[in-house]
């Protein structure tokens, strides 16, 4: 098996814990707009298909508009108060860094937001490069955010590694022709997952790591 020379991370439940901030936010717009809050897990549940996809199925398509501004209006200062880095993320990039393993990011999150989880845990230091789906005309399950990154730092996809937490991560690595972990740290069910045969599904980041060992350069 080809050693990994690029690891491509999604960030929601993958290295970063932002359910907390995108509820608040989520419950803030319901409010707003006179509409009935949903339960965390509702919300958690709905994660993943960037913040007009979380929004369009709990209110008015006549509204989605108001409700994306009030959502992205709220939300910078709630990200930077209720997220957190995952358990193993800090050690895992530290480790691939070490290794001169390239990393980089696929978010289905807008820019704006991604640039604020990685610039609240300082984590510029190990991405060459950061690619969110609103810079392109799809985001994630389609395999171009993947292709994109790929031909950006000129590696093959045989040389990659992507990590995601959800059914659409593994699908979007399936497609893609890219090799793909699944951490069980998000929103994403094991049995949702299996279906798109990733290459591995583990319980966290550490265990992660640990397979990483033999596969590094």
């Amino acid at each position: 098996m080809e050693k990994i020379k690029l690891v491509i991370f999604d960030l929601d439940g993958t290295l970063v814990d932002a359910y907390p901030a995108i509820t608040e936010s989520f419950n803030h717009v319901m409010r707003c707009l006179g509409l009935p809050p949903a339960p965390a897990a509702v919300v958690r549940r709905a994660v993943g298909w960037g913040d007009a996809g979380l929004l369009r199925p709990f209110v008015p398509k006549k509204s989605l508009k108001k409700a994306l501004g009030i959502y992205r209006k709220h939300h910078a200062g709630a990200l930077r108060r209720k997220s957190r880095l995952l358990p193993g993320a800090a050690k895992l990039m530290a480790y691939l860094k070490k290794k001169g393993v390239l990393m980089a990011v696929a978010s289905n999150r807008p820019t704006r937001f991604s640039r604020i989880l990685i610039g609240n845990f300082a984590l510029d230091k190990y991405f060459v490069y950061v690619l969110c789906a609103d810079k392109l005309k799809k985001g994630k399950p389609n395999p171009l955010i993947l292709r994109l990154i790929l031909s950006k730092l000129g590696i093959k996809r045989t040389g990659a590694l992507y990590v995601g937490d959800m059914g659409i991560d593994a699908l979007t690595g399936l497609r893609a022709g890219v090799r793909t972990a699944i951490v069980l740290t998000g929103s994403g069910k094991k049995e949702e997952i299996k279906p798109f045969s990733p290459w591995k599904i583990v319980r966290s980041l550490g265990d992660l790591r640990k397979i990483l060992t033999r596969l590094v350069l």
